[in-house]
């Protein structure tokens, strides 16, 4: 599951000297929606299935939906539908270990030991916070090939935490607990089992009970298997002889319905990414969590300060992006955002915030294994400039006219 790797582009595709350069578009709203649109657009023409935007920059959201003609044989994409958050899953996990430990049944230097007896080797030097902010240096258990029939959709068994959090720990540890920085999906895993374990209920009731009925989210969920809810984006990725070279030959077989080029992965169950992974939502309701969440409705002052407290995700970059406890920061020349971004295969989000949450931003594209392995500059590029210009949009500032910087 991809992490950074789109907020990080569209940083480093703006550095300050280039937009104080760059022509600005009139800062009116039509003129906003207009030019993310037309980014939008270039995007499909690029490459991509379909991409959905929403951006408020605390004054009016602006909402949009885009999609190459073929794909409307399988759906008409609207830009309120259900889709498949990935790794954006991590903050609303960190977000339930915050309000346990605001309870008093959690501590963040607890011990992985306390909660998973001899289910995590040297399990008594790693603690919750390294968990929650990718410190552990416990390998991640997407790398290990026994979760690759899942991934294609080819597997259907049903990954539970304690079975992903196993195949994860038969590696060997990356480095010493709390010396480095390597993001690791297996560290969810083991914050599934640990919650499961601390409240006795499932991933999937904590998340209904704890943040989505609370908060009015009526279509945000944790996907307890393939179905979905409500009307949902349609997910795809490459069919194998129109596969980027890139990507390896062990990625290059989806199982699903195939036509123009393309494999439909939409009803392949997300069950593998557990708590590292498995929700549903729409850019709504997710702006809807983030306000909440950065604007302390979720979580007291003190958990939120936690939260917020970062290590560097470079360390020959001690003030560049930095983790917090499931979300991550970073200097864009328009501002400081907060979020998070993820990716399953047909499904590739970037949210983000300010740090009070008046201002959020979603950019969904339908298709993912591009950016897992790099392997299409062309929606790359399109991709960056769309990120580019919402991210100056929420933060009310003016965006490049080419959009590319």
């Amino acid at each position: 599951m991809v992490t950074a790797a789109v907020l990080a582009a569209s940083v480093a595709a703006a550095s300050p000297a280039a937009a104080a350069a760059t022509p600005y578009a009139d800062s009116g709203a039509q003129a906003r929606r207009a030019q993310i649109q037309q980014l939008a657009r270039k995007l499909v023409d690029a490459g991509a299935p379909g991409v959905i935007v929403r951006v408020d920059d605390g004054r009016r959201p602006v909402e949009i939906a885009e999609q190459a003609p073929w794909t409307r044989r399988d759906h008409v994409l609207k830009a309120g539908d259900e889709f498949r958050v990935a790794s954006n899953t991590k903050t609303l996990m960190a977000t339930l270990v915050l309000q346990l430990v605001a309870e008093g049944k959690l501590v963040l230097t607890d011990p992985v030991e306390e909660w998973l007896p001899g289910k995590v080797p040297n399990g008594k030097a790693i603690t919750l916070r390294m968990l929650l902010n990718h410190t552990s240096g416990l390998f991640d258990y997407t790398e290990d090939a026994a979760l690759l029939p899942s991934f294609l959709g080819k597997d259907r068994r049903r990954w539970t935490s304690a079975k992903l959090l196993a195949v994860g720990v038969k590696h060997g540890p990356l480095f010493a607990p709390g010396t480095k920085w390597s993001y690791s999906n297996t560290n969810y895993a083991a914050i599934g089992a640990i919650l499961e374990r601390v409240t006795g209920a499932s991933l999937a009731d904590l998340v209904r009970d704890r943040i989505a009925r609370p908060l009015n989210l009526k279509r945000t969920y944790f996907a307890t298997d393939s179905t979905w809810r409500g009307p949902h984006a349609h997910g795809y990725e490459r069919d194998a002889a129109h596969m980027p070279p890139a990507v390896p030959a062990t990625f290059r077989s989806f199982a699903g319905a195939r036509h123009h080029g393309h494999v439909n992965v939409s009803d392949n169950d997300p069950g593998w990414g557990g708590a590292a992974g498995a929700v549903v939502s729409t850019t709504q309701d997710w702006s809807r969590f983030t306000t909440a969440l950065m604007s302390g409705k979720l979580l007291p002052d003190a958990q939120l300060a936690q939260m917020r407290t970062t290590v560097p995700v470079n360390p020959r970059q001690p003030d560049g992006p930095g983790y917090g406890l499931g979300i991550q920061t970073g200097a864009h020349p328009c501002g400081t955002f907060w979020g998070h971004d993820g990716g399953i295969p047909g499904y590739l989000t970037t949210s983000i915030t300010d740090r009070t949450g008046a201002r959020s931003a979603t950019v969904l594209i339908s298709t993912e294994l591009w950016a897992e392995f790099e392997a299409d500059p062309k929606i790359a590029k399109a991709a960056q400039a769309l990120q580019t210009a919402v991210t100056c949009t929420m933060f009310g500032k003016p965006v490049p006219t080419g959009g590319s910087r």
